[in-house]
């Protein structure tokens, strides 16, 4: 098996196991703890993703993209590293009592002052992811963070039981950030310096400035939703807006989650090597990406807008039902944008980093001035006024891709057309069961409604993709050709 492949193998595997641990622990946790009580973390976690952006500075893009890495740029990157996180460790501590009384929510404080503890922790390993996916060894980040998966779920549901409420979840983060350091320091590589240095920061702090810009006006966008929601509406909907995120991030944390990790260094590692297609070859593999991730995208959203209620019932129980309307409103969007949530790594791979600050500034401008006017109408409001901003980023990229790199829309339908025929033909089993199945449904029935629709829709989307032919279709036949290479005897010549 090639190199990228392998990596593609352990990188899906790493986020299938983070994902069905997640899984486990959402359903366990769900049934635990009240959507007020989840609400308290959630909006927790959300300030403090946005320091998270900062806290990296961009020191992992910068070691995965430079061409040239010695002694000298890594100890500046750990200097780097370590400044930002513990001045950000300390602004967090003091913002923490700010920032309650301004959501009117006391609880806040100490979510804060207790998610900072990984801003002092996560430095130490800082490196040393960035430059395992710079040297593709994704076992090793398989090993980080199944470790830390592992232990935040063991964690979360022992202090939910012994009724630690919603600081379960908040210490259950903090376990997992000191199991994933452990990890880290065994696998990490050797030329990585443990002391820091001076010279060469300013290098990185000029390449941070436009990586943390563009990345914190990103994650703005993202945290922009579940920000108004807890100021304005209040934090049981802030609970129900971000379980319908999370089942929707189901897509991002099976799949593209998956694939960007390898996808970015190796757009990095061609613009390394100077081959002289460029940025030509580039946009050929963004391409074929694209092809790749509406085959999966396309009918898998189109599968959660229709099972939405059986699945929310599953996985969450039956008081958290008011997020099924806003799933469905929201894969549509999701479903568009599934074609351009690779462009940021093939902007900032090949040099267009001002371009994907400017993207991210103005699409989280808009973001967050439709949601400003959709939240007092209500959370379905605010659905819509996601959707409406999401499209509106999809048109945005496509404008910006096809100014820089060339990318006609001719081209791009091109890529997604055998995709689009493979929703189409997948479409009958979960659009015949929405219009059989009844509002009110026994959990039984939604586990079994669910699970034959799901296998239903997989064995159409099998005999899709070999019907149209679809690229996707090669790497399966490889995937079956090296499986039965390995487990098959092999007879001998003799």
């Amino acid at each position: 098996m090639s190199a990228t492949r392998h990596s593609f193998l352990f990188s899906f595997a790493e986020k299938y196991t983070v994902l069905l641990l997640g899984i486990v622990a959402t359903m366990v946790l769900s049934r635990l703890l009240t959507p007020a009580e989840v609400g308290v973390y959630s909006l927790g976690a959300v300030l403090v993703a946005l320091a998270q952006v900062v806290r990296d500075f961009g020191v992992g893009q910068y070691l995965i993209q430079e061409k040239q890495l010695d002694l000298v740029k890594l100890r500046a990157a750990l200097a780097t590293s370590l400044l930002v996180a513990w001045l950000l460790a300390a602004l967090v501590l003091l913002a923490s009592a700010p920032l309650a009384h301004f959501y009117g929510e006391p609880r806040l404080t100490l979510v804060l002052r207790l998610l900072s503890v990984n801003f002092l922790l996560i430095p130490f390993s800082a490196l040393t992811l960035p430059m395992l996916r710079r040297q593709l060894r994704f076992r090793a980040i398989y090993a980080i963070n199944g470790a830390n998966s592992v232990v935040n779920l063991l964690v979360a549901v022992t202090l939910a039981l012994l009724g630690y409420s919603y600081l379960s979840m908040v210490w259950a983060a903090v376990a997992g950030s000191c199991a994933s350091l452990l990890v880290s320091l065994l696998v990490r590589p050797k030329e990585l310096p443990w002391l820091p240095g001076r010279r060469g920061m300013r290098a990185i702090a000029s390449f941070g400035v436009y990586a943390t810009g563009g990345g914190l006006v990103d994650e703005a966008g993202v945290a922009a939703p579940d920000l108004i929601i807890g100021k304005l509406i209040g934090i049981d909907s802030l609970a129900l807006f971000g379980k319908a995120q999370s089942v929707l991030n189901l897509f991002n944390q099976a799949i593209t989650s998956a694939i960007s990790p390898v996808v970015f260094p190796l757009f990095a590692a061609r613009d390394r090597e100077g081959e002289r297609d460029g940025q030509g070859g580039a946009l050929a593999v963004y391409l074929r990406t694209v092809s790749y991730m509406t085959a999966l995208a396309w009918p898998f959203f189109l599968f959660l807008a229709c099972m939405a209620l059986p699945l929310v019932k599953v996985l969450y129980g039956s008081q958290w039902m008011g997020c099924v309307p806003l799933i469905r409103i929201m894969c549509l969007s999701s479903a568009v944008y599934s074609m351009f949530n690779m462009a940021r790594y093939l902007l900032v791979a090949t040099g267009q980093m001002r371009a994907q600050v400017r993207l991210d500034a103005w699409a989280g401008v808009l973001k967050v001035a439709a949601l400003l006017l959709a939240a007092p109408f209500g959370l379905v409001a605010v659905a819509w006024a996601v959707v409406i901003s999401n499209l509106l980023r999809s048109a945005m990229t496509y404008c910006c891709l096809r100014t820089l790199s060339g990318l006609h829309w001719r081209i791009l339908a091109r890529a997604v057309r055998k995709s689009l025929a493979l929703c189409v033909l997948g479409s009958a089993p979960p659009l015949l069961m929405l219009l059989w199945l009844p509002l009110e449904l026994p959990d039984a029935g939604a586990l079994l409604a669910l699970a034959g629709t799901a296998l239903a829709s997989l064995l159409c989307w099998i005999a899709g993709i070999l019907l149209l032919k679809h690229e996707i279709a090669a790497e399966f036949w490889l995937l079956q050709r090296k499986l039965a290479s390995r487990w098959l005897p092999v007879k001998s010549p003799h």
